[in-house]
């Protein structure tokens, strides 16, 4: 698994692999039980600090998406969230209004960004299906 990082994008390190770890597990390319790479070896490969990568797996484990298992490492969790419907709908609206004021910054009509929407959706369901097969 290679995770990249873009230093200029304004976003911190921390949450572009809190963001990268989940959007693997979501799309199937890191599955239940896997483990992650090592602090100190993801901070290595990424040439960041390993209070960075830190940072970031305790804000996964935070969230429910992985588990540390003392002497063995980082894992992927079931997909078994710890949040309430109403918690997983909260987080969900504020990546959705992030997701249409960039739409809206980038004079992107509705039409078009509910199209993409729903390929990027379609994608994520072939993924997850063609993840369930191999």
């Amino acid at each position: 698994m290679v995770f990249k990082v873009d230093f200029k994008s304004g976003k911190p390190v921390y949450l572009q692999l809190v963001d990268q770890v989940r959007y693997a597990a979501a799309s199937g390319a890191l599955r239940a039980g896997e483990p992650l790479p090592s602090v100190r070896q993801l901070a290595e490969e990424m040439r960041v600090n390993r209070n960075t990568v830190a940072k970031a797996y305790t804000e996964l484990e935070s969230q429910g998406v992985i588990e540390t298992i003392a002497g063995k490492g980082c894992f992927l969790k079931h997909a078994n969230s710890p949040f309430t419907k109403h918690a997983k709908e909260e987080l969900l609206e504020k990546a959705i209004d992030s997701a249409v004021v960039t739409a809206h910054h980038l004079q992107v009509d509705s039409d078009s960004f509910l199209a993409l929407v729903r390929e990027r959706l379609a994608w994520f369901e072939r993924k997850i299906k063609g993840g369930k097969n191999e």
